[in-house]
């Protein structure tokens, strides 16, 4: 048969089952005859004062009394045993190890059963522990109760076992709600299976868990989320066994609020400042209005659609009006594939046209965002009448709208249009600023993309107009020659070349650039060419024509510089007079093949001033190529110019067909991709009839 389990653990381990707080205090249990004698020890007393229940049962209560202290005590418990009334007080006993301790004694009558005489029951307990128990006891009263902070007391099953008031007031509950039962029970709209897998956590480890989110709802404000931070701590009973957890939540709601506000706000200025560079990185439409709908989503939208004026797509300029519908090309779509909503959109591409009375058109019109919070069959009837697309967006999972109009330099240039399908909510009024921050970015790209095309086409437009339109060469002088604009606006600049016919058979082939970008360069450009051709019909030298041509520079009323090679040939004999004012040396390519770079004193640029120039003559044998070529052919970033100049003398150096195969040959080699700079080049076969 076992052996019996003493009280003391019984009720020990009750205690902690039950969550309680038994065992805090060790408590000594003595009983007493009427008149003082010890009748019964009990374990606890042992551990207190060290004497075991054989040496001290029969002997007198007092005679436990420290030897200086007042031995009223037995007195005492016998006048409580005749009156039948309790004692409480504080001694000093004698511990059987031979020091004093003071105890705090409680001391009740248990009425016998003859002729009423009574046994006293006494209680014992180290007076310092009891009172830093009931010091500690008022300091956690106080907390618990006047604490802003929400507080809980769970047993080892989890179960409230106590709430303060602001803990009430958070879940909206009173404690008597709470009692007995779990969070999971209590509070089913917050994330309680989370919460109790925390506090099990502390129970089982120790660990005290920190900062845990508590997030929903309770019935203090059913309906709004709110977020609490929970600290959980295990309490343990002295035997270092955990008899349950105390939880502590405070409201960070408005704390949380601030910090996703601001968080949001970095994002959102992290996004502007990511559009500014990818957005304008383009002066093409095609890649601004992608770049915009790339960058809204996922951040802003589930999906966006850029969609720009069909005559801005067209390269024609916007028109005056709306009043007659509007004409939009889809120039931007994302994502672009894996997704219901932009499956159900139209392609790039597309050319979309809406009449007057559709929301798209009034949207560009009004020049204002347009906002639909929260979609619905009602909200799609006015588009659903042009369309059935609407409802499908409805049908895919869509609930909220939202377009802004592209608008830059008073110009309305297009729209860019948002869907949200993600359970994230409405968009906002921050949404709003933030499309429409995005929107102006992307308009004003546009902008200048269509401005971009404009000037390049002018600059192209009027490049070309200044160059020979019909090349006439004098007998005995074969040429052909290309024009490639640069790719950029930029980069269009004032390179030209022409041949004249000169007194006596001889030909003057000359080529120029003029140093500086777009059209003040063409012009430039342009008067040179015309100053060239006048001043060629009056026979000057060519040193005097390049002192011309520097005084009329000197003449404009902003400096500029120009680069030129003029060469006089002699096709019945094969004479060359060159003369360079800064400009890339030309190659010859003699019959048998041998390919020469014409090194003659370089010169410096027109416009420089103060500079004598000077010429070189060389003979050709007939049949000779003279190549004259602007830099832009021989220049390519990241390389060596003798490098350049060595690739162009090595094709120089393969068999040569007709002139014209020979230019395309040169441009498709050294510049294979668009051109950085303007390219002219000339070239010409000397005292030789052009090959059949």
């Amino acid at each position: 048969m076992d052996d019996p389990i003493p009280v003391e653990q019984l009720i020990a381990g009750a205690a902690q089952d039950a969550g309680g707080w038994l065992g805090a205090l060790a408590v000594a249990q003595v009983a007493t005859s009427a008149d003082g004698t010890i009748v019964r020890w009990s374990n606890a007393a042992q551990e207190l004062l060290g004497y075991a229940p054989p040496q001290v049962v029969g002997r007198h209560i007092s005679e436990l009394l420290h030897p200086g202290a007042d031995r009223s005590l037995g007195r005492s418990l016998w006048e409580t045993a005749a009156t039948g009334r309790g004692v409480m007080g504080t001694v000093t006993a004698w511990h059987r190890e031979g020091h004093p301790l003071e105890l705090e004694v409680w001391a009740c009558p248990v009425s016998g059963r003859r002729h009423g005489a009574s046994a006293v029951l006494v209680f014992a307990a180290d007076a310092h522990a009891a009172r830093r128990i009931r010091g500690s006891s008022a300091v956690w009263d106080g907390l618990f109760a006047r604490s802003p902070v929400g507080i809980a007391v769970l047993d080892t099953q989890l179960r409230f076992l106590q709430v303060n008031p602001a803990l009430e007031e958070m879940n909206g509950l009173p404690e008597s709600a709470h009692l007995g039962r779990r969070l999971a029970q209590l509070l089913p709209e917050v994330n309680s299976a989370e919460m109790e897998e925390a506090m099990r956590e502390v129970l089982a480890t120790g660990e005290p868990v920190l900062d845990r989110r508590r997030v929903g709802r309770t019935p203090a404000d059913p309906e709004h989320d709110r977020v609490w931070s929970c600290s959980y701590v295990r309490v343990e009973d002295p035997g270092n066994r955990p008899i349950g957890v105390i939880a502590s939540l405070l409201d960070i709601t408005e704390q949380q609020r601030d910090h996703t506000e601001a968080e949001a706000g970095r994002r959102r200025l992290a996004l502007l400042s990511e559009a500014s560079v990818r957005i304008g990185a383009s002066l093409e439409l095609e890649r601004t209005a992608q770049a915009l709908a790339d960058l809204a989503v996922p951040y802003l939208a589930d999906a966006v659609t850029v969609d720009v004026l069909d005559v801005l797509a067209r390269g024609d300029e916007p028109g005056l009006g709306l009043s007659a519908g509007s004409a939009l090309r889809r120039l931007g779509k994302a994502p672009l594939g894996g997704s219901a909503v932009t499956d159900i959109l139209a392609p790039l591409g597309r050319t979309l046209t809406f009449p007057a009375t559709a929301p798209y058109t009034q949207v560009l019109a009004d020049r204002q965002p347009y906002l639909i919070g929260r979609l619905d069959e009602e909200s799609v009837a006015p588009a659903a009448r042009h369309s059935p697309k609407p409802a499908r967006l409805l049908t895919a999972g869509v609930h909220s709208f939202m377009m802004t109009p592209l608008v830059a330099r008073d110009v309305v240039l297009g729209m860019a249009t948002y869907y949200r399908t993600r359970p994230i909510g409405p968009f906002g009024s921050d949404d709003v600023t933030l499309a429409a921050e995005l929107a102006a970015r992307a308009a004003i790209s546009i902008d200048n993309a269509r401005l971009y095309h404009h000037e390049h086409e002018t600059a192209v437009i009027l490049q070309r107009s200044m160059l020979p339109q019909h090349i006439t060469p004098p007998p005995g002088i074969e040429v052909a020659h290309r024009y490639l604009p640069a790719s950029d606006v930029n980069e269009i600049g004032g390179d030209w070349y022409d041949v004249l016919a000169l007194p006596d058979g001889k030909a003057a082939l000359l080529i120029g650039d003029v140093m500086g970008h777009g059209i003040p360069a063409a012009a430039v450009m342009g008067r040179l060419s015309a100053t060239v051709r006048a001043l060629a019909r009056l026979d000057l030298s060519p040193t005097a024509l390049l002192l011309q041509l520097e005084a009329a520079l000197a003449d404009l009323a902003e400096p500029m510089l120009a680069t030129f090679l003029y060469v006089v040939c002699d096709p019945a004999s094969g004479r060359c007079t060159l003369t360079r004012a800064g400009h890339p040396p030309p190659a010859a390519v003699l019959p048998d093949g041998t390919v020469r770079l014409l090194t003659t004193p370089p010169g410096a640029p027109l416009g420089v001033g103060g500079i004598a120039f000077t010429t070189s003559e060389v003979t050709l044998p007939a049949g000779s190529i003279l190549i004259l070529y602007t830099d832009g052919l021989i220049e390519a970033r990241g390389r060596d110019i003798d490098e350049r100049l060595g690739e162009l003398t090595r094709l120089l150096t393969e068999p040569q067909g007709s002139l014209d195969l020979l230019c395309d040959s040169l441009i498709s080699h050294l510049v294979p991709a668009s051109a950085d700079d303007d390219i002219a080049l000339l070239t010409a076969r000397i005292g030789a009839d052009s090959p059949v």
